[in-house]
């Protein structure tokens, strides 16, 4: 009997109200404790709780700046590796299954999981605020240099190092979910071979635990750039005051429609609003693409590819080690952090939906084609962006400088039918939010129960303290706040990571080795 079959003997699958009662189990309770601290910790001692998380990762950036740069790159290397292995061939399930979905809603899912709305967060904030503080000082602010250095290094923090992050939570979810059949997202599943039966005691839960904080805080940020953004487009399209009060309503507001569509099948709610979500940011993208400057988003484009490739590996590692500098980690060092806190939630999501696809196709679909299209999105805004900024003597870059979640708008208003692209990008966002959030309660659901299908319960009081949380960070700090959380959460995470890719390698090379999983190229058709 091997130990998946020897946990699974020990823990059958619940069923019927067993089934809804382990959803509350101690894993549920511990994080739930975690959670309300840290929410009173913001509301009761509001100053000196901000002040502890400031510390905090203060320490972290300072410290362990070299740990997320490492981990990130071989968490990249790691993947491609796979990819192009004999592992490769492996199917996620059985010989002869299907994908549950079609490629064009797999990727609208994988994408507005992984990073839909920060795409709309920072598209034009980005490559402005690098155009004018460019990084590590290597240009001149606001020259041509600044320009393709800013474009670069967006490219640099938002294509393949966080699709690899994600990629490996998601492919060690998948493969142990569907390959060795623990019908789980819960990551401490992942550990059996490392770990054996202990998985199911402290050690287990304790990764759980911290697994589920991850995705919480990671959720959180996602959340509170939302409420960010769509505080700043209704002051900036109509005038609507801003403050904590209206942030407040919107997260309410919100939080009643991703609690809506949580209480639907996943091929219902996330499903269609998630292809929803990528039509309509085309349908914007190729506004822009139309009344901006085309030819230069083309040569933009085609540069910072060029840029990216031959600065992938100096970018990657780049500490300045004996010129210290607060960019890397206001900067590299926090998306790194970031996607490493959305790894659980994403990855495990991903893997949730990607049950019939080879390793191959589920690793390079997940690192390709959002890259890809991301590469589109800033070459197309963040060249058009730096152009009108130019012509504008600085105007929208001050916006960025004073308000990153104002850019976009003030961005738009440059252009015409700015009313009805402001409503446009409005209403992108809230579906970015409501899909992504929704996503959020299945996976928190799934981890914190230990089944695939969450019930409507849990899925219902996990969406509560997303909201919740999501409320405290802006009431105590913003975006600091939101950066702050990010970063703190990910630091344990990254760490059972670099374990989780050696428990991963190690049950696919005894699969192998056994003959209990034989690599096959996937001979199927994918439903439209």
């Amino acid at each position: 009997m091997t130990d998946t079959e020897r946990g699974q003997a020990l823990h059958p699958a619940p069923t019927g109200r067993a089934e809804r009662l382990r959803q509350f189990g101690s894993i549920f309770w511990i994080t739930v404790a975690i959670s309300l601290a840290f929410v009173l910790g913001g509301v009761l001692v509001t100053q000196p709780f901000s002040d502890a998380l400031s510390a905090s990762v203060g320490w972290i950036v300072e410290s362990l700046g070299w740990f997320y740069l490492l981990s990130s790159t071989f968490f990249l290397v790691f993947i491609l590796f796979v990819a192009f292995s004999k592992y490769g061939r492996i199917k996620l399930g059985g010989p002869d299954e299907e994908p549950e979905f079609g490629r064009f809603p797999w990727f609208a899912m994988l994408f507005q999981a992984g990073m839909g709305i920060g795409l709309l967060f920072w598209g034009v904030a980005q490559p402005l605020l690098h155009y004018r503080t460019p990084p590590f000082d290597l240009e001149e602010p606001g020259t041509s240099g600044a320009a393709a250095l800013g474009l670069q290094f967006s490219l640099f923090h938002w294509t393949l190092h966080p699709w690899a992050i994600y990629a490996v939570v998601g492919l060690a979810v998948a493969y142990f979910s569907f390959v060795r059949g623990t019908k789980s997202l819960r990551i401490s599943s992942v550990f059996r071979p490392l770990l054996g039966d202990r998985v199911d005691g402290p050690v287990g839960k304790a990764i759980d635990v911290v697994s589920i904080i991850a995705t919480l805080f990671g959720v959180a940020v996602s959340l509170g750039l939302g409420t960010l953004q769509i505080n700043a487009g209704l002051g900036e399209a109509f005038g609507v005051p801003s403050g904590i009060p209206l942030q407040m309503l919107i997260i309410t507001v919100t939080a009643v429609g991703y609690m809506l569509s949580a209480s639907t099948p996943i091929e219902k709610g996330v499903n269609m609003l998630s292809q929803a979500s990528i039509v309509l940011a085309v349908v914007l993208l190729a506004y822009i693409v139309v009344v901006g400057p085309t030819l230069l988003q083309a040569n933009a484009g085609t540069q910072a590819i060029g840029d990216y490739i031959t600065g992938l590996v100096p970018m990657s590692l780049e500490m300045r080690a004996f010129d210290p500098t607060p960019w890397l980690g206001e900067w590299t060092i926090f998306f790194w952090a970031t996607w490493i806190a959305w790894a659980p939630y994403v990855g495990a999501f991903i893997a949730r939906i990607s049950r019939g696809r080879t390793i191959r196709e589920f690793l390079l679909g997940v690192l390709i084609a959002p890259s890809l299209f991301t590469l589109i999105w800033f070459a197309v805004f963040g060249s058009t962006a730096i152009d009108v900024d130019r012509r504008v003597g600085g105007a929208v870059s001050d916006a960025a400088e004073q308000d990153p979640a104002v850019a976009l708008f003030t961005f738009l208003r440059e252009f015409p039918l700015f009313y009805a692209t402001a409503v446009l990008a409005l209403f992108l966002i809230w579906i970015f939010f409501v899909a992504g959030a929704d996503a959020g309660t299945i996976v928190l659901g799934s981890m914190s129960g230990g089944v695939l299908e969450p019930s409507r319960l849990i899925k219902l009081t996990w969406g509560a303290i997303m909201a919740a949380l999501a409320a405290i960070l802006l009431v105590v700090g913003g975006l600091d706040a939101l950066q702050n959380g990010a970063i703190l959460a990910a630091t344990p995470f990254a760490a059972i990571m670099l374990l989780m890719c050696w428990s991963l390698h190690k049950a696919m090379s005894e699969d192998l080795a056994s003959g209990s999983v034989r690599p096959q190229e996937s001979r199927r058709s994918v439903k439209a």
